[in-house]
């Protein structure tokens, strides 16, 4: 038990910063009673979540105030992502993020409009003087909106270090405001063999249990386990809170193994840089197949986290025979925890080698070269989270440009990325950037892209999986949207569209001068008519829309401004 405090007590001296020690209460950025819909560190698609997502009652344009005093320090503006986002800095060393915004102040619009309009494009990030958007406590901001990389309405707020621009968790500055007396959910547990030096009842392959029942307040998992060697676990679990049905992230999972703790994991910080670790902290390829996200309780030697510690990196040696009592502690940020026991017979009993034949050691200490027919790759060092025996295997593709590639035959992902380099097997095309390299999974293409070079192309990648070549000769597509109810209101809107490549560009002009089309994440954009730019009369537009591979679709129409 000492060596569990000690432990516990030397990782909240090394990762809490100064100004989260010394952090008071914020002020709730809206008007009415906090309820969240996302909480910090939660588990997303190769990231975490950066901060917490208040719930704006289904609707956009709710007033967002100023937490504390600062000044407006960024404005960022762009069709994914934060969409309209706010950061303003204060002067405790902290900044403050405001994402999805449906509109700024009238002062800040009209920046940022003329910005646009000096840059020509709609997507901009400005760095506006210190002294020329300063803000009070309680003052009006912003409104809040959808726009962006949004799945409904909502704020998402951030709390970062200024300096540093590390993230902190922003619920430690809202915990008086914010009710919570519900405990986390476990849900499954997963046992890992690491291949060629341990072995799960009999089994070499990764297990899933499911089947939990209650016990003396915590929850037991009936099976019947056996293991020998070296094995490592995870835990698939949710929080919840009051009054809402949404589920979170988890703050804090505490593993003990006969009493000692063998693993710690406790999110209140983390550099954006050290985001897309993500994927070695989960099991990425459950993730990709199932879309169900088991964390480790072990550390991969490629995981940089900070915020994760263990024993022997969490991993666990079975060298007796008799009984190993595991316990999971789970805890959100208010104190609730749920507790999960498992006991794993140990059981001596053979251990697979690992399987070698027809594969290469990519090794996560080094650069890994591949070469095969019609196939380069490069993965540089610091890619990979761990070292495996690669496979690779290849079938005639659906179209005579090139095979199919299969890159490993379980999903792996790369923390940068790797130069991946296909042959054409038949290179007819006068226009050679239509082709390029498409990602497949379950019956779906993603573009990838990449440059040609003597019959090959080359293309970087963030993931192993399976790969093959396409072309795109088919233009982007242009659909008015509503055209009967633009005079009336003012404003023209389209939908652009793409087969494949995907939107890469769009230009609006009016008369040849450059013209501001917003867009949304939904690829809808909208010109307002704009009184300061257009003189009454007849004018013409036109709208030329490009996608990945260069091909081009124009849209021109001639139209009255009265």
């Amino acid at each position: 038990m000492y060596k569990y405090i000690a432990s516990l007590s030397l990782f909240l001296f090394t990762c809490v910063s100064p100004i989260s020690l010394k952090s008071q209460e914020l002020l709730n950025p809206f008007d009415y009673a906090i309820l969240l819909s996302g909480n910090f560190g939660e588990l997303r698609t190769n990231h975490f979540h950066a901060g917490i997502d208040f719930k704006t009652k289904g609707a956009e344009g709710k007033p967002v105030h100023a937490v504390t005093d600062g000044y407006i320090s960024r404005v960022s503006v762009s069709p994914g992502g934060y969409g309209n986002g706010l950061y303003l800095t204060h002067a405790d060393g902290t900044t403050t993020v405001y994402g999805h915004l449906q509109r700024f102040l009238p002062a800040v619009a009209d920046y940022v409009k003329e910005e646009q309009y000096a840059q020509e494009s709609f997507s901009v990030n400005l760095y506006p003087e210190a002294d020329r958007f300063p803000v009070k406590k309680g003052e009006l901001i912003a409104w809040s909106g959808n726009t962006g990389s949004s799945g409904g309405p909502h704020l998402h707020f951030e709390v970062r270090d200024t300096k540093s621009e590390e993230l902190l968790d922003p619920i430690l500055f809202y915990k008086k405001q914010i009710r919570d007396t519900r405990p986390p959910r476990i849900q499954g547990v997963m046992l890992y063999p690491v291949e060629g030096e341990g072995v799960v009842n009999g089994k070499k392959a990764k297990q899933e249990f499911k089947k939990l029942s209650p016990k003396d307040g915590k929850q037991t998992l009936t099976a019947k386990l056996t293991a020998w060697g070296r094995i490592g676990v995870g835990v698939k679990a949710y929080d919840y809170m009051d009054d809402t049905h949404h589920v979170y992230g988890v703050k804090e999972i505490v593993l003990k193994v006969d009493g000692d703790t063998v693993f710690h994991s406790y999110i209140d910080r983390y550099a954006l840089n050290e985001s897309r670790y993500l994927n070695s902290f989960v099991d990425y390829a459950d993730w990709i197949d199932n879309r169900s996200f088991y964390m480790k309780s072990f550390i991969e030697p490629g995981n940089k986290l900070r915020f994760i510690k263990g024993k022997d990196r969490g991993y666990l040696t079975i060298d007796e025979e008799r009984p190993y009592l595991f316990e999971y502690i789970l805890t959100d940020a208010f104190g609730n925890s749920a507790y999960l026991e498992m006991q794993i017979e140990g059981k001596e009993q053979p251990i697979p080698a690992p399987e070698t034949e027809g594969r290469e050691l990519f090794s996560w200490r080094s650069e890994n070269k591949f070469g095969a027919k019609g196939i380069r790759l490069t993965i540089p060092k610091g890619n990979l989270y761990d070292s495996f025996y690669f496979k690779y295997t290849a079938k005639e593709g659906e179209t005579d440009l090139s095979d199919i590639h299969q890159l490993h035959n379980t999903p792996v992902a790369l923390h940068q990325n790797a130069q991946l380099s296909l042959r054409l097997l038949t290179d007819s095309l006068e226009n050679k950037t239509q082709y390029g390299i498409v990602h497949l999974h379950k019956g779906r293409r993603a573009w990838i892209g990449g440059t040609y070079r003597n019959g090959w192309i080359d293309a970087t990648i963030r993931e192993l999986g399976q790969y093959s070549l396409a072309v795109d000769t088919v233009p982007p597509t242009i659909t008015p949207i509503d055209p009967a109810t633009w005079k009336n209101k003012r404003r023209f809107v389209f939908r652009l569209s793409d087969n494949l490549s995907g939107i890469k560009t769009y230009r609006g002009e009016i008369d040849g001068t450059y013209a501001l089309f917003t867009r949304d994440n939904r690829s809808v954009i909208t010109y307002h008519f704009d009184r300061e730019r257009l003189l009454p009369g007849e004018h013409s537009l036109r709208l030329t829309v490009q996608d990945g591979c260069g091909n081009e679709t124009v849209y021109t129409q001639v139209f009255i401004m009265n």
